[in-house]
């Protein structure tokens, strides 16, 4: 499977065909307890968060949902219906990772759901159904498929507020992190200290490691290939971070990290020339891209880019109408 990055929150944000942010200006959204960040293991490369509770109080959220979500979690929303739990309601919280996979398979994704939960009911009902189970540390990991398939999703409870899901080898990482045989996230120096400064800052925020931005800006600016300063630019980038906060519209924050003040200069003004010439080739055929487009603004600040825009909720719905948010698979 060809390495699809930055799970789905970036395809979202971006994949309307270029950048749609705006620096959060409301109200701040609960942070994601830090207990739970250090469940995930040591070599994620990409943390997301989704407030799937405060979320669903807006219209648009439904639609956006399927566009949103990675599509591992839609495994294991069928996972808790088949269990009896009600995923659009008594799931709250729902962070993941990305994971290298192994001898370079693409990659693994682990979650964990909060929410409220009954472990006993749930396990009696996957015993009837009698699907796969494999015991690990004293943790029942039930199995969507046979549970052998690299592909193949594995669901656990962690106890009666947290459930964990993902492919095999991620979860028995994850299982490792909790009884103490492997490394957390706490200890990657690199990753953590901005899912710290992300953490808190919107109903869905995203952090991407070095090697997760570079994928991200090819499959998501690929024309920026066709420039070498700006590809020398991209390849000196050290992370990405994505937040998005709502109201009636959005509102988002992405921050490159790059590699200078002065690769940060450079890259703004080719994107203030791109976002102008996009702007103009989308007039025609999509309006509200073009008027969401030019409500962009590109900050450069230190060696960060910051590229701030208001999507109304008009243009929010028109795009997600078009799919304009959905990740290519």
């Amino acid at each position: 499977m060809r390495k699809q990055t930055w799970c789905s929150v970036a395809g979202i944000l971006l994949g309307a065909g270029f950048l749609l942010w705006t620096v959060p200006q409301r109200t701040k959204a609960d942070a994601l307890n830090t207990s739970v960040i250090g469940m995930f293991p040591k070599e994620v490369g990409e943390f997301a968060y989704a407030d799937l509770k405060s979320a669903r109080q807006f219209p648009w959220f439904p639609q956006l949902r399927d566009q949103l979500l990675p599509s591992r979690f839609r495994q294991f929303e069928q996972f808790l219906t088949s269990a009896g739990v009600d995923p659009n309601s008594q799931v709250d919280e729902l962070a993941w990772g990305a994971i290298e996979g192994a001898k370079g398979g693409g990659e693994d994704i682990v979650g964990v759901a909060l929410g409220a939960f009954n472990p006993s009911s749930s396990e009696d009902r996957f015993k009837q159904q009698k699907l796969p189970m494999f015991d690990m540390h004293g943790y029942h990991l039930y199995a969507f498929g046979s549970g052998t398939a690299p592909s193949d999703i594995l669901f656990t409870f962690i106890d009666s507020n947290t459930a964990a899901f993902g492919q095999r080898s991620a979860m028995e990482k994850l299982i490792d992190v909790r009884t103490g045989v492997a490394e957390s996230l706490f200890l990657n120096d690199r990753l953590y200290p901005l899912i710290s400064e992300a953490n808190g800052s919107g109903l869905v925020w995203a952090v991407l490691d070095q090697d997760h931005t570079h994928l991200a800006v090819q499959q998501l600016l690929p024309q920026a290939g066709q420039f070498p300063q700006a590809t020398e630019i991209i390849k000196r980038m050290k992370a990405m971070m994505i937040s998005v906060q709502a109201e009636s519209g959005v509102d988002a924050n992405f921050q490159a990290v790059c590699g200078s003040t002065d690769d940060a200069n450079l890259l703004a003004a080719a994107l203030q020339a791109g976002i102008l010439y996009r702007r103009y080739q989308e007039t025609q055929d999509h309006p509200d891209l073009a008027g969401a487009l030019d409500q962009i603004r590109v900050v450069p600040s230190g060696d960060r880019l910051r590229i701030e825009a208001p999507v109304s909720q008009d243009q929010l719905l028109s795009l997600i109408r078009t799919r304009a948010f959905a990740v290519p698979m």
